[in-house]
């Protein structure tokens, strides 16, 4: 194999792993609080989760922008920006962790009128949130240690932590709830516990693998005004990206819901497809972002356009793979995720849509983690506000005749639209 395959799957391999590790937590979570005797459980966390999926994903900048600037500064052997970019991160990360616990209620009840639980579930949802919001700083510190540790070449640390923090999470949660009593409550409590064993772990072999670094810390290098702007501002083009972001998924799942219960599962079963191929597709982008930034920081157009056509290769035998698969077993994969037998009548009407998501979305992810890597990160914004235009212009253009499949032309037109911009905006900008 060569030397350059070899590093895109040493990155995004573990990357991979870590990545399907999440649902599996989430699948347990359920399974425990679904034997509280109250569906108003299964209902608080579904909902919990949801609040600080949204709270957190707004700050994923830390660990995007982290990694980009990282991996470029390692390319440059600037091992005092590297290690300035860590402390820079965690001392932003720390910032932002402080600001959601000082304003956790006016956020708590924003989050409650913008999804309305119902009157049953939310007292739960209050409890459930009134912990784990004490869990940001853990969050958002180890978005920016992962971000460092992404940059470095190294994704076998994150996916260590994810997987200890994912099995800690499990095991305490059935310690709370079934060895000491606890409701709800054991379950959020869990989750703290682990994000804070996380965020140690990641610490500890941060010390173990890159203590050496520690001679080229300097508080004064750490808040440099220039390097400062330059993080802020990479970091401010990916948080508005992640604002058109999150407004066309929550829109994907409230437009979804106007068409029935029935459409609504449907929805969730062939996103559940889409992330499946999101996780490995991330993987590449990972990649992308470590090795294309180290690259481009340290000027090597051959290395650099080597690892831009082998990643791109990756991505269309992924394409291939997903595409066969879902075009022959799509249903079945469906039919383990529900046994309803509506749903599953209805979804043979839309699973072809499943088989045009690799097709769609596969650019999108891999230039993403182009774009992140050598922190062209205006590329990105601009591309996912015209996805964005493109989604809403097409769903209410065809809603009155598809109805629900108007979702998913908009959908896969949204994905296609943020590959192909960035495709063209790659051509003419003349990067590397």
């Amino acid at each position: 194999m060569n030397v350059r395959d070899r590093q895109i799957l040493n990155i995004a391999l573990p990357s991979i792993v870590s990545n399907i590790t999440v649902p599996l937590l989430g699948l347990v979570d359920v399974a425990i609080v679904g034997h509280m005797g109250s569906a108003a459980y299964i209902g608080a966390v579904a909902v919990g989760a949801m609040v600080f999926n949204l709270i957190f994903w707004l700050f994923a900048f830390l660990r995007m922008g982290a990694s980009g600037l990282t991996s470029q500064a390692l390319g440059r052997r600037d091992l005092k920006e590297v290690a300035a970019l860590m402390s820079r991160s965690l001392a932003i990360a720390v910032a932002i962790a402080l600001g959601l616990i000082v304003l956790q209620v006016p956020i708590r009840e924003l989050m409650l009128w913008f999804i309305g639980p119902t009157p049953d579930v939310q007292p739960y949802v209050l409890t459930y949130y009134n912990i784990v919001i004490w869990g940001a700083p853990a969050v958002m510190c180890l978005y920016g240690l992962t971000g460092w540790y992404v940059g470095m070449q190294n994704t076998k640390i994150p996916m260590f932590v994810s997987i200890m923090q994912n099995v800690t999470n499990i095991l305490l949660s059935l310690v709370f709830v079934y060895g000491m009593g606890m409701k709800i409550e054991g379950v959020a409590l869990g989750t703290v516990v682990a994000q804070y064993a996380g965020l140690l772990v990641a610490l500890l072999l941060w010390w173990k693998h890159y203590g050496r670094l520690g001679k080229y810390f300097d508080v004064r290098k750490t808040f440099v005004r220039a390097e400062m702007v330059r993080f802020f501002n990479v970091n401010r083009d990916i948080f508005l990206r992640t604002l058109c972001l999150v407004s066309v998924n929550l829109y994907f799942t409230s437009a979804g819901a106007r068409h029935g219960a029935v459409i609504l599962s449907v929805n969730t079963v062939l996103m559940q497809l889409y992330l499946l191929f999101s996780y490995f597709m991330d993987g590449f982008a990972y990649a992308g972002e470590a090795l294309c930034g180290r690259y481009y920081g340290a000027g090597n157009k051959d290395a650099f356009a080597d690892t831009l056509k082998r990643l791109f290769r990756w991505t269309a035998l992924m394409v291939l793979v997903y595409t066969v698969v879902y075009a022959l077993a799509g249903e079945y994969i469906a039919s383990l995720l529900t046994n309803e037998t509506q749903v599953l009548a209805a979804l043979h009407d839309y699973i072809w849509w499943a088989c045009l998501i690799p097709v769609c979305g596969a650019l999108a992810f891999m230039w993403d983690g182009v774009y992140i890597g050598i922190t062209a990160t205006r590329g990105m914004l601009y591309s996912l506000a015209v996805a964005a235009a493109a989604f809403f212009i097409s769903y209410f253009a065809f809603v009155g005749s598809l109805a629900n499949h108007a979702l998913w032309l908009a959908q896969l037109l949204y994905l296609l639209t943020r590959g192909l911009f960035q495709t063209i905006w790659w051509k003419k900008a003349k990067y590397m």
